[in-house]
């Protein structure tokens, strides 16, 4: 019932910018956590960006400064915004959507360090190459 839908994933240049989109059905977008992941093949899916519970935006380390995570909730639709692309930023971008748990959400620290983090829904991914 609940789908999240990806796009905006493409190929750019190194330097370049991209902006995802990720539209959230079967739900109330607000009783939701919205956040970024990515996954390189072979390697573990990886958090980049997420809303916490009080509405504040988490990193990352490698991607501050460059990302930008925002929500248009009337649409309920999640964005991040990628500027300076580099080389090691290709991989598959996942939304995702952690519910919340008497309002509380606990996806934060684990995207901050860049680790995984079982969210309650995701989308299929939309992929993301950057050529030098």
């Amino acid at each position: 019932v609940v789908e999240l839908v990806e796009s905006g994933g493409g190929s750019v240049q190194a330097g370049g910018s991209l902006r995802l989109s990720c539209i959230v059905s079967g739900f109330t977008y607000s009783d939701f956590c919205m956040g970024w992941f990515r996954q390189v093949q072979g390697k573990e899916r990886e958090g980049v960006a997420v809303f916490d519970s009080d509405g504040g935006s988490n990193y990352v380390e490698s991607v501050k400064g460059r990302f930008i995570i925002s929500e248009d909730i009337a649409k309920s639709t999640l964005y991040l915004e990628m500027n300076n692309l580099q080389p090691e930023d290709a991989a598959e971008y996942y939304c995702a959507a952690e519910i919340r748990s008497e309002g509380d959400c606990y996806s934060a620290p684990f995207v901050k360090k860049g680790r995984y983090y079982g969210m309650d829904y995701w989308g299929r991914g939309t992929l993301v190459t950057i050529s030098p």
